[in-house]
C-alpha cells in the first residue's frame, strides 16, 4: 500500500479584527472546529493544514456566519441551495524524478 504525501495548505482570509473565524470542510467532515489566528491584529487571519492530495469543498465561518473564500474562484453548488469553495491539492511530483543522478565524490590527488 502506496503512503500518501500530505501537502502543506494555507487558508488565509482577510477581515475585520478580533472576528472568530473557523474553517470547515470535506476534510473535517464540515465541523467548524479548527480556527484561524489574526497573529499580527491587523485582520489577516491564517490556519495551515496538512492535506492528503484530492478535492476538497470548504468554506470560512465567521462569527456563526458561513462564507465562501473571496480569494478563491472556485467553487461548486452545494445542496443547501447555496456554494462552497473548492481545493485541489496536487499530488507532490516524484522526489526520484526530479533529483538529479547521484554523483561519485571526487577524490583529492595526491602531490608526488
Amino acid at each position: 500500500m502506496e503512503k500518501k504525501i500530505l501537502r502543506a495548505v494555507t487558508f488565509v482570509l482577510e477581515e475585520t479584527p478580533g472576528r472568530r473565524v473557523a474553517l470547515a470542510g470535506t476534510f473535517n467532515e464540515w465541523k467548524p472546529e479548527r480556527f484561524l489566528t489574526d497573529r499580527n491584529g491587523d485582520g489577516v487571519y491564517r490556519l495551515r493544514l496538512m492535506l492528503a492530495p484530492g478535492e476538497y469543498q470548504y468554506k470560512f465561518v465567521v462569527d456563526d456566519e458561513w462564507r465562501l473564500d473571496p480569494a478563491n474562484p472556485n467553487f461548486v453548488p452545494n445542496d443547501f441551495g447555496s456554494l462552497n469553495s473548492i481545493l485541489v491539492v496536487k499530488e507532490a511530483e516524484a522526489a526520484r524524478a526530479a533529483r538529479p543522478a547521484a554523483r561519485p565524490a571526487r577524490r583529492k590527488a595526491k602531490k608526488a
